[in-house]
């Protein structure tokens, strides 16, 4: 095999081995994409869809949620979630009259300060809800934030 074909050889192979990674890619995101969850309109029906029957516990001093009282504009609303509690497995956000009440959730490793900072976008006036879930456990607190202007597109 000459040092041309092996070139050609190589570059083919690689670009078929690439181009099957980039077809796989987007089924395997969208196997972990909660699609149902994100339907509901509803806080404890996508809650319920997430995590299945589990009850909320009220933990303000457990869960600080960091969000403006009055956001100008519903497209871009700075929100952070921390916590003090031990082994959370994730950190879920709701809004409870957006279009979807699911808006976040994020997905935490073991061992990690659960520390959450990102924007989101609002509807209209609204609570934003943090939700924290430590073990079988989950331990939420809410602000009520008014929006002047809508983020969501209605």
């Amino acid at each position: 095999m000459t040092s041309h074909t092996r070139r050609r050889f190589l570059k083919v192979t690689l670009a078929g081995a690439l181009w099957g990674l980039l077809m796989a890619l987007p089924r395997m995101a969208a196997a972990a994409w909660p699609a149902a969850a994100f339907r509901h309109k509803t806080v404890p029906g996508a809650l319920k869809e997430l995590l299945g029957n589990a009850n909320l516990t009220t933990a303000t001093d457990e869960v600080r949620l960091t969000v403006t009282d009055l956001a100008e504009n519903g497209a871009v609303v700075p929100v952070t979630i921390e916590s003090r509690l031990a082994n959370v497995d994730s950190i879920i956000i709701f809004v409870d009259k957006n279009p979807s009440a699911l808006v976040a959730r994020f997905n935490l490793a073991p061992n990690v300060r659960p520390f959450i900072k990102t924007n989101i976008k609002m509807a209209e006036t609204s609570h934003v809800i943090a939700v924290a879930k430590a073990g079988d456990k989950l331990y939420s607190t809410k602000k009520k934030v008014k929006v002047v202007l809508n983020g969501c597109g209605g």
